[in-house]
């Protein structure tokens, strides 16, 4: 059974004919052809998959979209703004931060909503609100410098 569901992503309005159960994820890259949330491993713990609900950081891949229904969602791909890219994403870049790149949408989203928090994060606050976000390749280092960076290039 399907039912009409709309909600913006990044920004822009969607509306939908989808079964309620239909995750979150599967419709952006789908049918929304918005890529950069990853399926990882399906039970919202490694974090490739992150966006945001109404300002709060969410799994996509164990959200059913009745769950977003009226709701606001963003996605790595609407981070920046005016064409240029979030702080985030330029340092992540800057700093090489990211060697296969599976993970670092989901982290981007996270460090940006960090950022919105905590304008000026340590490596130690960096590093603990991360910790959901799982990277195999080894360069949590790099990339928690580069949240670091992008903190302090907003001041």
């Amino acid at each position: 059974m399907t039912s009409t569901f709309r909600f913006t992503v990044n920004s822009k309005p969607v509306t939908v004919e989808a079964d309620p159960d239909t995750t979150l994820l599967s419709l952006l890259r789908n049918h929304l052809n918005l890529r950069g949330s990853r399926f990882g491993c399906g039970l919202g713990l490694c974090g490739a998959c992150f966006v945001r609900v109404d300002g709060n950081v969410v799994p996509s891949c164990d959200t059913p979209l009745w769950s977003v229904n009226g709701r606001s969602v963003v996605t790595v791909e609407g981070l920046g703004s005016d064409g240029q890219l979030h702080p985030v994403q330029q340092a992540l870049l800057d700093e090489q931060a990211a060697q296969c790149g599976f993970c670092i949408s989901g982290i981007a989203v996270h460090a940006a909503a960090l950022l919105e928090d905590n304008p000026h994060p340590s490596a130690e606050q960096v590093a603990q609100a991360l910790d959901r976000n799982l990277c195999r390749c080894g360069v949590q280092r790099r990339i928690v410098d580069a949240v670091v960076k992008a903190g302090e290039a907003g001041s």
